[in-house]
């Protein structure tokens, strides 16, 4: 038998009268270290960490609304067939790229009517977005989900017949594609903070990189995941999604730095 991953026993719990879903309370951790790094991150650069509650009050909600809206338009097969299903945050599946979407427009919006800095904004909360996401990763996994193909590699992940899609009910073990996300969030993360350690990046250059480096690695993943999507020309409609982000996030990191300015200047002079 060769090794694997063991699927978790139990993905919630009871106490007294109330149920908890193991999902939801990593997304609570997920946000309570996000927002620890983001405050940090502002007050670094000389910003109140007023600014940032204000910021996340608003922003939490909408990306909840906005992940779920995603979720329901792009993988509607998954609903719960109730007429609570739309909303069934609670069985997972919320949209990152709605949820983070929607987040960071609202975060916006209350960061220009407070007279903060919208471009330091994004560049202190990318790091702290890339780590939420880590941690948010593993609810993926304790729900058994958004894993990827048939696998027998040592760190296989098992997933019980009940959560297996239609075709691969014969499969016991599959990519832990959760896990390389996180593994790459995490990375991305430290990249971006010891580049604005150590390189002149004007802002929001590093928020740019994160888009980039997320969709980047999102192309990847969405290569290997089996789960219930829409498909155009039978690729998953997130692999284009991410492929507009790469493009979206280098160009805005290109024109942040103002690297087209310098190009057309240097043109003229030849």
């Amino acid at each position: 038998m060769y090794a694997y991953i063991p699927s978790p026993s139990i993905n919630d719990f009871e106490v007294g009268p109330f149920e908890l879903h193991f999902y939801g309370l990593t997304y609570a951790l997920a946000l309570i270290v996000g927002l620890f790094i983001l405050v940090r991150r502002w007050e670094a650069v000389g910003g109140k960490s007023d600014e940032i509650f204000d910021a996340v009050l608003w922003a939490v909600p909408a990306g909840i609304i906005g992940g779920r809206i995603y979720f329901d338009l792009t993988s509607s097969d998954e609903i719960p067939d109730h007429w609570w299903g739309p909303f069934a945050v609670w069985h997972g599946g919320l949209g990152s790229w709605g949820a983070f979407g929607a987040a960071v427009l609202v975060g916006i919006w209350r960061f220009r009517r407070s007279g903060a800095s919208v471009s330091l904004g994004l560049d202190a909360v990318a790091p702290a977005l890339l780590v939420a996401q880590a941690i948010g990763r593993f609810g993926n996994y304790l729900n058994q989900e958004l894993y990827g193909k048939p696998s027998t590699l040592p760190w296989a992940v098992e997933i019980d017949p009940a959560h297996r899609p239609e075709g691969y009910r014969q499969y016991a073990t599959f990519q832990p594609t959760f896990f390389y996300e996180a593994a790459w969030d995490l990375a991305l993360a430290g990249f971006l903070i010891w580049l604005g350690r150590h390189r002149d990046i004007r802002p929001p250059g590093l928020f740019a990189l994160y888009v980039t480096g997320y969709s980047a690695f999102r192309i990847f993943e969405e290569l290997l995941r089996v789960d219930p999507s829409h498909y155009i020309l039978g690729l998953r409609l997130n692999f284009f999604v991410a492929c507009i982000g790469v493009i979206a996030g280098a160009t805005w990191f290109a024109w942040t730095q103002g690297w087209w300015g310098r190009h057309r200047q240097a043109a003229r002079q030849t």
